[in-house]
């Protein structure tokens, strides 16, 4: 028999998560040179890692022959001590979309329900599809996650809540006390999933951590992928009450996370400057995309994130034409929004280009 015979049956109808695309295919297939190329299209820190972590990472890599630490507990410490918590209360991953499989595999069976966002990160959708839940979308109410429409989605056979803050793909955040409100309203089966990807860069982001302290079913999810420049090492966490992250830790892969990705992050975290940096000089970066997008009459979505949602009206032709430009958006048609582009915050310079040529391309 074939593979595709063997497989089973929900596999050939399993959808496929889109990547930005990388600098290297959008050089080759448009004749450009990478190093003209700017991309803005993953949310990315347009200002690299720290140093410190770029140093700690060469450092790990003269050990490659070992295996890096399996229970990853120098970054757990390290963690531990910043955010004011205790090592068993984390959870690490390779990246913290990973922690959302986890979650998967310790609390979803077919027939139950994972309630979300409408349009939200779409791993949430596949995560819950991959183990036979039903993904139950709530829409967005002027482009933000619908809290009191959320929790009405709630029914007994739902098992996580997510709620993303800022959202991907809209940048939008819920206040801190609206938040609270609504994880203490969710009842007791129920696991209520905080993805803070973005928190860095909000004005004003939620603390869950009295709500952990409470024992309340909550658990946060940060990622070294954004404001501490990490993405290529794919590391993640997950901070909750000590049994919930016993669970999810007890599914974990042995030496999920390798030893250059650990070394990096411990010394990102002891690197806090850098950090504020990036994010301030982000949050710059987004006042004037936004303002350049005013200017050229075009409708967005005011950030918190480091990104920013801008509607465009033919989004995947005017991401076919910045391509061969040399610059790389993010087209939401899987979104089911094709008359927007999301743009990352990039460099003052990558800001200044991608506005002039946008302002090239539209009709």
């Amino acid at each position: 028999m074939k593979p595709s015979e063997l497989a089973k049956p929900f596999v050939h109808a399993y959808p496929a998560y889109v990547p930005g695309r990388p600098i290297e295919d959008v050089a080759r297939e448009m004749g450009l040179d990478p190093a003209a190329i700017v991309k803005l299209a993953s949310n990315e820190n347009a200002f690299g890692p720290s140093p410190r972590a770029v140093e700690a990472a060469k450092r790990a890599i003269e050990h490659g022959q070992l295996y890096p630490d399996g229970g990853c507990l120098a970054l757990r410490n390290r963690l531990a001590e910043f955010h004011g918590l205790k090592p068993e209360q984390f959870v690490i991953g390779n990246g913290s979309n990973e922690i959302i499989e986890f979650l998967g595999h310790v609390f979803l069976s077919r027939g139950d329900e994972v309630v979300m966002g409408l349009p939200e990160f779409v791993m949430y959708r596949l995560v819950a599809l991959l183990f036979g839940a039903t993904p139950v979308e709530v829409p967005l109410v002027n482009h933000g996650n619908d809290l009191g429409a959320l929790a009405r989605a709630v029914t007994p056979r739902t098992k996580l809540v997510i709620v993303a803050t800022p959202n991907n793909p809209t940048g939008t955040a819920n206040s801190p006390e609206e938040l609270a409100s609504f994880i203490r309203s969710l009842p007791d089966w129920v696991i209520c999933v905080v993805d803070e990807a973005y928190s860095d860069f909000a004005d004003n982001p939620p603390d869950i951590r009295p709500l952990i302290r409470e024992g309340l079913n909550v658990i946060g999810l940060r990622t070294f992928s954004k404001v501490y420049g990490l993405a290529s090492l794919r590391v993640g966490y997950g901070y909750a009450g000590a049994e919930l992250a016993s669970l999810l830790d007890r599914v974990r892969q042995p030496f999920n996370v390798n030893a250059v990705a650990q070394a990096a992050a411990v010394a990102a975290l002891d690197d806090q400057d850098f950090a504020r940096m990036c994010a301030r000089e982000t949050r710059k970066g987004i006042r004037r995309l936004e303002e350049g997008f005013a200017d050229l009459g075009l409708e967005f979505v005011p950030s918190q994130a480091n990104f920013v949602l801008v509607r465009v009206g033919d989004g995947a032709h005017v991401f076919e034409d910045l391509q061969h430009r040399g610059i790389i958006v993010r087209p939401l048609k899987l979104y089911d929004m094709p008359e927007w582009i999301r743009v990352t915050a990039g460099t003052p310079g990558q800001n200044e280009r991608l506005l002039g040529e946008l302002a090239a391309v539209l009709p």
